[in-house]
């Protein structure tokens, strides 16, 4: 390492998604004084609102999931490692990480940004994992996508009726944007997109249920947009029940206990979470050793600037802070990974860190293909042009010029028309469909160590699946 990389303020930033490659690339812009290494525990970066739409055959992973390395292949004081970070010195000034194969590494920093994100939560029952998987990775999007082709498949299959049924039935836990929208997208896969594609059974029967424990969907959007959106949703043949609370779930399907307080099963093979986040267990880290609190989630709380407390040069950002009860949102992720890029450039120029203001842009979920709720400013937006907002705000968002332009075209295919590009299944259907077998496999691998896990997940990506 030259004389010049020595006098270089050294920055370390976990995680590749919004917050982190937003920071990353901001600070790739000072090569002369700054000298960056972005570690991940994936070598893509991730544009999650539009897992949905990889789940449900619309997008392709590469659209919202574009090499990390290549998005930063011109910030050339920029590396990236592929590892999973495990721990922190911050006294030492050093992170810990493992990487595949289970080599551990210890990197030394001036500055840390950590963006490791969350997780799914769910709410004390993390069996349910196992039948219901949530929609947080790539992963995650691309086995649903094969859950949910895949239980089309298995329909076409199936002699008995009642089993038919099951797997013409999908439910959706948690009434939020990703809940609504990818019920929404269900249904209208179902009704429009596979017409006269099969010819044993009509496409159009398939049940689409959504369940949220509150009394109403997106309650944070307001009664009006709400009371569009269950309109929408309705129309597209969704059935949705509020005041219901999910009590069990197994291979065949889900307990529910409704408002009046009686439980009812019903039979379904493919079922989404889409309730509830918990943030990285970094989080947790981070506070035991700077005696930060965190909240019901995991997220950490962080000080005015986004850096944790007597440890300025550490900064937490995204959706696993909690600065003054932000929302989980992308925007929150963006502009506090800019802000804190924004602080350490100071520093390094003897300035300091000043407050993290967020400018809220609004909130929106697309309901179907040409409608959407949004909500900015105290204005609320529905219907047709609604989406547009919701169109042009998501193909800003998008990383590079070629992202936007094939995203661009699927959804022409698919909003316009009828067609869904995105349908193959690629992973080991046998294995996916197999609930008793996939559930013992997570289970052993939640027992794991972070060395094996990282290497078991290795593993299952070179076979094309997931465990």
């Amino acid at each position: 390492m030259t004389g010049k990389n020595l006098a270089r303020h050294r920055v370390i930033i976990v995680g590749s998604g919004l917050g982190g490659l937003f920071a990353a690339k901001s600070l790739g812009r000072a090569p002369d004084t700054i000298e960056v290494a972005l570690i991940s525990r994936t070598n893509h970066h991730l544009f999650p609102p539009l897992l949905y739409q990889v789940a449900t055959g619309i997008l392709s992973d590469g659209e919202i999931a574009p090499a990390t390395r290549d998005v930063l292949k011109k910030r050339k004081n920029v590396g990236v490692t592929l590892a999973e970070v495990t721990g922190f010195d911050l006294k030492a000034r050093h992170v810990t990480a493992v990487e595949p194969g289970g080599r551990t590494v210890s990197l030394p920093y001036d500055s840390l940004i950590v963006a490791a994100g969350v997780g799914q939560s769910y709410f004390g029952h993390d069996e349910f994992a196992a039948w219901a998987p949530g929609m947080k990775t790539l992963a995650d999007a691309l086995d649903h996508r094969a859950r949910i082709f895949g239980a089309f498949e298995m329909a076409e299959l199936e002699d008995d009726p009642e089993l038919r049924r099951a797997w013409l039935t999908f439910v959706v836990v948690g009434g939020g944007p990703t809940g609504v929208e990818i019920a929404g997208q269900i249904a209208g896969l179902a009704r429009r997109s596979l017409k006269d594609n099969f010819r044993r059974f009509d496409p159009g029967a398939a049940r689409v249920l959504l369940f949220e424990g509150g009394p109403e969907i997106l309650a944070t959007f307001g009664d009006r947009l709400s009371y569009k959106a269950t309109r929408e949703l309705e129309k597209l043949g969704v059935e949705i029940h509020v005041k219901s609370i999910v009590t069990h779930i197994d291979a065949d399907g889900v307990d529910v206990k409704g408002s009046d307080g009686s439980v009812r099963h019903i039979a379904a093979k493919t079922k989404i979470w889409a309730a509830g986040v918990s943030a990285s267990p970094l989080a947790r880290k981070l506070a035991e050793a700077t005696g930060a609190a965190c909240d019901r989630s995991g997220r950490i709380k962080v000080e005015a600037d986004c850096s944790l407390p007597g440890r300025p040069e550490v900064f937490v950002i995204g959706d696993m802070m909690n600065h003054n009860n932000l929302p989980g949102v992308a925007e929150v992720a963006i502009q506090s990974g800019l802000h804190a890029a924004r602080s350490i450039k100071a520093r390094v120029k003897g300035g300091g860190a000043a407050p993290f203001k967020y400018r809220d842009l609004g909130s929106m979920a697309a309901v179907d293909r040409h409608s959407a709720v949004v909500s900015v400013h105290g204005l609320r937006f529905s219907g047709r042009i609604a989406w547009l907002m919701w169109l042009m705000v998501h193909i800003a968002f998008l990383t590079g010029f070629r992202n936007r332009f094939t995203a661009g075209t699927h959804w022409l295919i698919s909003f316009l028309g009828k067609g869904r590009s995105e349908r193959g299944i690629v992973v080991d259907l046998d294995r996916l469909l197999a609930h008793d077998q996939r559930g013992q496999s997570c289970r052993q691998e939640d027992n794991a160590s972070p060395q094996t896990q990282t290497m078991a997940r290795a593993a299952a990506h070179s076979q094309g699946a997931k465990v």
